[in-house]
Parts: structure tokens; C-alpha cells; sequence
């Protein structure tokens, strides 16, 4: 059978006032809005609003103000030492560990990467390139073969439980010329006995000697004003010698003689109320630079434990006239102080007239200080 079908029923007529179907209408808050998909403008507020937080947000340019202040002052701190005030021996103080002012450069890099600052990685550009400046020199091995002598210093330790066993660790480091410093009067005896069969040639000075395997001759005493004040003219000759600490003397070589000097400066103090006191070393410093300014022998040497390095304004007078073996032929900074963690040279090699051809640092011996040697030619 056949279904007819119903007709479809009539719709309502169209009110003109009525919503559209399928919106509805919720409370007060909601009014004007047409649902979760609706993309009509959004409150005026809003996108003020949403601009106020993103001007206030700080941008990589602003992160990270107080680093890239840090960066700036480490690389003038570097590059204006040299100003900085002596007063309590500051600058001093500052010039004889300031390699180490490079430790804060990864220090201040880290944390420029955490707080994503471009300011601070970009002002950290001055202390790199101060410090590559200063002393990326001594990051490579400049040291040569040759080598007409070779000279070895070493601050033995006044206290150095083992002399003989020092002795003998020195007498076989092959040295034509070997300086000690620091000596008293009941080691001298164990150095003599220790060395005698490798060094034909010996002079002990009050608290410094030398021992050559070539002649030597011209020896004396070297007055660095060791002792000082109104008290020093009336100590007798004896007393002054058993406390000198700088001799002089020439070795004959097959090539012509040199000049060799041995010292040892006064030692420096962190005190309390003065700071960082230097006085007896930069006496020490200023009365050997005048002998060196008068010392005729146009081929000279230095050897000896100067308490401070060569980047010392203390040292201007002699760094002025004879430079350091280390910088000139050897692999780093050679530090030699103490010996158990070295931070820093205060044992030198310096030269006038001669070529550095290369200059290392060797084991300990039982002393706080490392032995330091050199090759040099002309």
C-alpha cells in the first residue's frame, strides 16, 4: 500500500524583534557577547593593558645592569692598575695577583647567560681583551733549543727540613750556575757538601750563595739597604754580612763574562691596621736598581726571590733595564709561590744583554718555594 505524504507544517511568521535562534542570553556580565567562538573586538582596556606589560618587561638590553657594571669595572681595574692608589700598598697588592683578575671573566659569563643580558655579555668584551692584552703573551710555549748557560734559582727555605736531600735534587738539575737563597748558617754546611762535587766554584754572602761550575770572580756583597735606619751605620762589618741578602760576581764563560746578581727582597705582610706592608722589599727594590743602573758589564743577570712579580710598579726600577726569561722564552706564567699551590712568581729570572732561549720551573725540593731555570745565549 501506498503512503501518502503529510504535508509540512507552516512555520511561524518571522518576528523582526525577536533574537536570533540559537544565542542565548546569559546574565549582565555577558550581555553583548555571542558565545565562546566569537571573534568581535575585545574591551578597549584589554590591549592597553596587554601593551603597559610588555614595555615594563625587560628586554634583553636591560636584564642584567649590575653584571655588566661588574664587566666594565673588572676590565678598567685591569687596564688602569697601573693608576690605581698605592695607599696601604693597594696597588701593589692588586699588580701581584692580577692574572687571577681573569677568573671572574667565566664567573660574570655564567651569569650573563642566566639572566639572558645582552649588556652584560657585550660589556664583558673589556676585561677579555684587557686581559688578553696583558698576558695572553704567556699562553703559549715560546721557548727555543740552545742555549749558551744555564742558570737555576731557588729559595731553599729557611726551614726546609731536608737540606741535603735539597742539595742533591739540585746538583743534579745539570745548571751551569745555581743560586740560593734564604741560607742560615747551619745549612750552608749540608749545600757545600751536597754540591761541592758538581760546582767546582762557590760563594756564600750572608744568606745568599752561588755555585758555578764556571770560574768566578769579582765577588761582593751587594748593599740593598737590608739594614736601614740610624742604628745600621753602627752594626760592625761582621754583623751586617751574616744578614746580607744580595751579592755580586762574574762568571767567565767561553763566550766573555757576565754579570750575575743573586737577591732576596724583604718579605711582605697583610696587616691588620696598614694593609698590605711592603716596605723592606721596595727599599730592597730601589737600592738594587741603582746597582744595576751603574753595573758596567753590558751582559748581567738576576736571579733570586723578589717577593712580588714583575707586574709590580715596586720593581720599575729594575724591570725597566732587564726583563723577565719567563716572559720572554717560557710555556705560562711559572708561578713558583707556594709551592704546594702555586699563585704566583716571586722567584726570578732577569736579564740585560742575553737571549732567553727557554725558562721552566722545577720540581719541589721540600722548600715553599719552586726552583726556576733558564737558558740563555748571545
Amino acid at each position: 500500500m501506498w503512503s501518502t505524504p503529510s504535508a509540512p507544517k507552516a512555520s511561524p511568521p518571522h518576528d523582526p524583534s525577536a533574537p536570533p535562534s540559537g544565542v542565548e542570553y546569559g546574565d549582565a556580565e555577558t550581555a553583548g557577547r555571542t558565545g565562546p567562538h566569537d571573534t568581535g573586538p575585545a574591551a578597549p582596556g584589554a590591549g592597553i593593558r596587554r601593551a603597559v606589560r610588555a614595555l615594563a618587561r625587560p628586554g634583553p638590553w636591560r636584564r642584567g645592569s649590575v653584571l655588566a657594571a661588574l664587566a666594565l669595572l673588572l676590565g678598567l681595574v685591569m687596564l688602569l692598575h697601573a693608576r690605581i692608589t698605592d695607599r696601604g700598598s693597594l696597588g701593589s697588592l692588586v699588580e701581584s695577583f692580577l692574572p687571577w683578575f681573569g677568573v671572574f671573566v667565566p664567573v660574570l659569563l655564567a651569569g650573563a647567560l642566566w639572566r639572558r643580558s645582552a649588556s652584560a655579555v657585550t660589556a664583558l668584551l673589556l676585561p677579555v681583551v684587557v686581559w688578553l692584552n696583558l698576558f695572553g703573551g704567556l699562553l703559549g710555549d715560546k721557548s727555543r733549543p740552545g742555549g749558551d748557560l744555564t742558570v737555576v734559582s731557588h729559595n731553599v727555605d729557611a726551614g726546609n727540613p731536608d737540606p741535603a736531600g735539597t742539595a742533591r735534587e739540585l746538583a743534579a738539575c745539570g745548571a751551569d750556575v745555581l743560586a740560593l737563597e734564604e741560607l742560615t748558617p747551619q745549612a750552608v754546611g749540608a749545600y757545600d757538601k751536597g754540591l761541592a762535587k758538581a760546582y767546582r766554584y762557590h760563594t756564600v754572602q750572608g744568606t745568599v750563595g752561588l755555585w758555578s761550575k764556571l770560574p768566578l770572580s769579582d765577588t761582593r756583597p751587594v748593599d740593598i739597604e737590608t739594614d736601614y735606619g740610624p742604628l745600621a751605620a753602627t752594626k760592625p762589618a761582621d754583623v751586617k754580612l751574616a744578614g746580607n741578602r744580595a751579592l755580586r760576581t762574574t762568571v767567565t764563560t767561553a763566550k766573555g763574562p757576565v754579570a750575575v746578581y743573586v737577591a732576596h727582597f724583604g718579605s711582605v705582610r697583610v696587616l691588620p691596621r696598614s694593609g698590605f706592608w711592603t716596605g723592606s722589599r721596595d727599599r730592597n727594590a730601589k737600592a738594587l736598581g741603582k746597582a744595576l743602573a751603574a753595573e758596567p758589564n753590558r751582559r748581567v743577570v738576576l736571579l733570586g726571590d723578589l717577593n712580588g712579580t714583575t707586574d709590580d710598579r715596586a720593581f720599575d726600577a729594575i724591570t725597566s733595564r732587564l726583563r723577565s726569561a719567563q716572559e720572554a722564552a717560557g710555556d705560562g706564567f711559572g708561578f713558583t709561590w707556594p709551592a704546594r699551590f702555586p699563585v704566583a712568581r716571586i722567584d726570578q729570572i732577569l736579564v740585560r744583554g742575553v737571549q732567553p732561549r727557554s725558562s721552566w720551573v722545577l720540581p719541589s725540593t721540600g722548600s715553599d718555594h719552586l726552583p726556576v731555570a733558564a737558558r740563555i745565549s748571545w
